[in-house]
């Protein structure tokens, strides 16, 4: 059984996605680099858990609880927690403690657990109280802004945002983005024009490195669980 992952986007500025998944007999999983930092929660055989997940570099297997149901919240490229600096979450994670069905502890405060429809609720209480942060310069020069600092600066400041160069940054959203349109259908030779890679060739590696899988599994489908919300055509 594959997991089943179910996405939406937000309109919340601080939030890029809010997915679910159920694991069922699922034990492993390919994970898949991401540039994101998030907060998961799950519950399995009567008991609950919550999380802080960091970016990935690059593909591995990972782990997977069987027969849990998750919820997840990925929060936006440029915010942080205050207490955690996201660079000390990259390749990493945090285990929150005392997490129960209805609450988690976070930085030295209880909340309401939520669901995938309250998410943005609960991170505008956070962003409220000061917990969740952003660094203003990022968010600009993610809009296409030009600051008024030096190349260095921005760059400085921008990988203590994120824990990621913006190079890193680019890679890896252009190799979820060819792995969602590969297992969506479109041919590889479409995709290396679409996303600007040099080659085919070069769009592999891409794959290989962040995505674990080649064009023809994404396009084939199965190949085991990865930790993407893909359809294959």
């Amino acid at each position: 059984m594959e997991l089943r992952f179910e996405s939406r986007g937000s309109g919340s500025p601080w939030v890029d996605t809010v997915w679910t998944c159920a694991s069922g007999q699922v034990a492993q999983m390919t994970s898949v680099a991401g540039v994101r930092w998030g907060l998961l929660f799950w519950q399995q055989d009567g008991r609950a858990y919550a999380g802080v997940t960091g970016p990935e570099t690059r593909t591995n297997t990972a782990p997977v609880p069987m027969g849990a149901s998750f919820v997840g919240i990925e929060f936006a490229v440029g915010t942080s927690l205050r207490a955690v600096p996201t660079a000390g979450l990259v390749d990493g994670g945090i285990l929150l403690p005392d997490a129960t069905s209805r609450t988690f502890r976070l930085d030295g405060a209880r909340w309401e657990t939520p669901g995938p429809d309250d998410a943005e609720a609960l991170v505008a209480r956070l962003v409220r109280a000061g917990i969740v942060v952003r660094d203003s310069l990022v968010a600009e020069v993610l809009r296409g802004g030009d600051p008024a600092v030096s190349e260095r600066t921005v760059e400085r400041r921008f990988r203590a945002a994120t824990g990621l160069t913006r190079g890193a940054v680019r890679q890896i959203e252009r190799a979820r983005t060819a792995a969602e349109l590969l297992a969506g259908g479109d041919p590889a030779a479409d995709v290396v024009a679409k996303l600007d890679y040099f080659d085919e060739p070069h769009l592999a590696r891409a794959l290989r490195a962040y995505v674990g899988r080649t064009a023809g599994q994404l396009r084939a489908g199965g190949s085991g669980a990865i930790a993407l919300d893909v359809v294959s055509a």
